[in-house]
């Protein structure tokens, strides 16, 4: 039951939504156990926010959150797996890029919980 919120300054294409959509659902797998079959994506794009109270280049948050656990090793792959995604089809440097990782241990779906 992953799922990836992405929040950026940047113009977002359907075209590269698809794209990010799409290669988010192979980084997932970053974290055992984890796949695209379960994951809910969601883009936010045209955002307002300051990095380092600098808004004159494109920046992202990305929210990562998870039922069960974050390994560290999952967590570090994921990191630079979703900095690599941004800068290729945002041109968004990685330093201006911040992923955030949230582990629950309930997550509801169909009138029930997992």
């Amino acid at each position: 039951m992953p799922y990836i919120n992405l929040k950026t300054t940047a113009v977002v294409t359907e075209e590269k939504a698809d794209a990010l959509k799409t290669k988010f659902g192979k980084a997932i797998e970053n974290f055992p156990g984890k796949t695209e079959a379960w994951l809910m994506v969601g883009i936010e794009d045209q955002k307002k926010l300051w990095f380092k109270g600098d808004n004159s280049e494109d920046s992202a948050i990305v929210d990562v959150d998870l039922l069960g656990g974050v390994s560290k090793d999952g967590a570090l792959k994921m990191t630079c797996t979703v900095c690599d995604i941004l800068q290729e089809e945002l041109g968004i440097s990685p330093n201006r890029v911040y992923v955030k990782y949230m582990g629950y241990s309930d997550w509801g779906w169909n009138n029930t919980n997992f």
